[in-house]
């Protein structure tokens, strides 16, 4: 069996499931059907595959709209939006696999399987020690009626099984991979319907894909294997009226590899999507990143936008090879990003940053520190969760400020009590708290007076006054901080005696 479809009009689908956290390989996936669509004009679904009841969860979904929001991949069908062919949670669409399960058992494309999990077990272990491929060995596919009654009589619990076609290999050209071919008998019958009537991925998907009219499957490498299945029960959907349109063309994205070579996997912490966000990583930095893992606007170009990419976006340019997920490559994207933000937009994501993810109440004085320190971070920072550390010493109460104790035992010692008395001395004796000022006095004091290097003069005043090596310009951030909170915290430093 081959395929080849050519519509119209593209319509594709996002189906995850919600389990767990959002993996950034699932928003790879996610990423490319939305681009492919815009690119063509087309729809773009996003459906809930959400039928395994003891895996799937609220919080999981809510996450996945959530994220999908953040990214910036808005969908034209799905939750919250409605479409023609709602509802879009399979977990409300179970009517419709329950006929076409009966359908296809009716027409003879699937059967009811009998089979005890322990009678399973031991097949498999004589296929084997046989050496015969694996695979369920057809012991249900051809039971005579006096069989079926007889396990039905006996109060037997049983599967639908799909029939594949004997005999028949499946070949179709990969929009990613170019022409695949799995030969006969590769494949063998498998589930569609648990014992319990759940039903499966392997019914579900392709009677929504048929259902909505889906024209292009862009799916994970790890779904490659499964993809002649989805060929022989499209062919039974259509042969009996399920299915009305061509097969849809399938395309296989590559795996998203981490650390060692390795599949990036959920357990993985650089795989969750979420955490991203939580270290103030933008959504263009990280979509820009994400559709690197695979493809390329052009051979000299990294960066672009989600409008760019759709714009560019050809799924034959899509690399069949692994794509490694680079952390530090995707954090010196992202810090591309934060320099490209014109200053008023920094501003309004560091405020949004700080109350939304950090919890932090924005008042007016803090809205305006924030305002006026944003310019001294923003060309250093890679993430709004490294500029809210550089600026939290000016932030908070004085009661709740605290120093680094790693910065403190490095820079804090007995030699650096001379400094800090120094420095106090020459800013109490100020008319006036500019940066200028600042700066005059300290270079005077610690420079000139103590014959200081600047590192080393310098250093323990950053210490003491901003908590941390790592901080904004020093002369500057002391200007924010005031006259008053800079001079108690030079006196209160916790200078140790070694």
């Amino acid at each position: 069996m081959s395929t080849a479809t050519s519509p119209s009009t593209v319509r594709v689908r996002f189906c995850p499931s919600p389990t767990g956290n959002p993996h950034v390989g699932m928003a790879r996936t996610a990423l490319f059907n939305w681009a492919f669509a815009r690119h063509h004009g087309g729809t773009f679904v996003f459906r809930i595959e959400d039928t395994d009841s003891q895996r799937d969860s609220e919080e999981s979904y809510e996450q996945l709209v959530d994220a999908l929001g953040w990214l910036g991949l808005d969908w034209d069908e799905g939750p919250g939006v409605g479409g023609p062919f709602a509802p879009y949670r399979q977990s409300e669409r179970l009517d419709r696999y329950r006929d076409a399960a009966d359908r296809l058992v009716e027409s003879g494309h699937a059967y009811r399987c009998y089979c005890t999990p322990d009678e399973l077990e031991r097949r498999r272990e004589a296929d084997r020690a046989a050496h015969r491929p694996p695979g369920y060995d057809g012991h249900c596919r051809d039971l005579s009626s006096e069989q079926v009654d007889g396990y039905e009589s006996d109060g037997r619990p049983s599967v639908v099984r799909f029939r594949m076609p004997e005999g028949e290999s499946f070949s179709w050209h990969d929009l990613v991979r170019g022409d695949v071919t799995f030969p006969a008998g590769e494949v063998r019958d498998y589930v569609l319907v648990r014992a319990n009537g759940d039903p499966l991925y392997t019914l579900v998907n392709p009677v929504d894909d048929a259902l909505m009219q889906i024209t292009h499957v862009l799916r994970g490498e790890d779904l490659l294997s499964s993809t002649p299945r989805q060929l022989a029960l499209w062919a039974a959907l259509r042969e009996t009226g399920i299915a009305e349109g061509p097969i849809p063309a399938f395309g296989h994205l590559p795996y998203v590899m981490g650390e060692g070579n390795k599949k990036l996997s959920k357990r993985d912490p650089q795989s969750n999507l979420l955490m991203y966000r939580e270290l103030g990583y933008l959504s263009e930095g990280m979509t820009n990143y994400l559709a690197l893992l695979g493809w390329a606007i052009s051979e000299d170009r990294d960066r672009f936008s989600l409008q760019e990419m759709a714009d560019a976006f050809d799924i034959g340019r899509v690399n069949a090879s692994p794509a490694r997920f680079d952390f530090k490559k995707c954090t010196a994207l992202n810090a591309d990003w934060i320099r490209l933000l014109d200053g008023d937009d920094f501003v309004a994501r560091l405020l949004s940053f700080l109350s939304e993810e950090r919890g932090v109440g924005m008042d007016q004085m803090r809205q305006g520190i924030v305002r006026d320190a944003a310019p001294l971070v923003q060309e250093r920072v890679e993430t709004l969760g490294q500029a809210v550390d550089m600026l939290t010493f000016l932030l908070v109460p004085e009661a709740e400020f605290e120093v680094d104790p790693e910065d403190a035992a490095k820079m804090l010692t007995a030699d650096s009590r001379p400094v800090l008395v120094a420095a106090r001395q020459a800013l109490e004796s100020l008319d006036g708290w500019s940066t200028e000022a600042i700066e005059a006095a300290l270079r005077t004091a610690l420079i000139d007076g103590l014959g200081l290097k600047p590192r080393v003069a310098f250093g323990p005043v950053r210490v003491a006054v901003c908590g941390r090596r790592v901080s904004p310009p020093l002369f500057e951030s002391m200007e924010l901080l005031g006259r008053e909170r800079a001079l108690g915290r030079l006196a209160a430093a916790p200078v140790t005696d070694r």
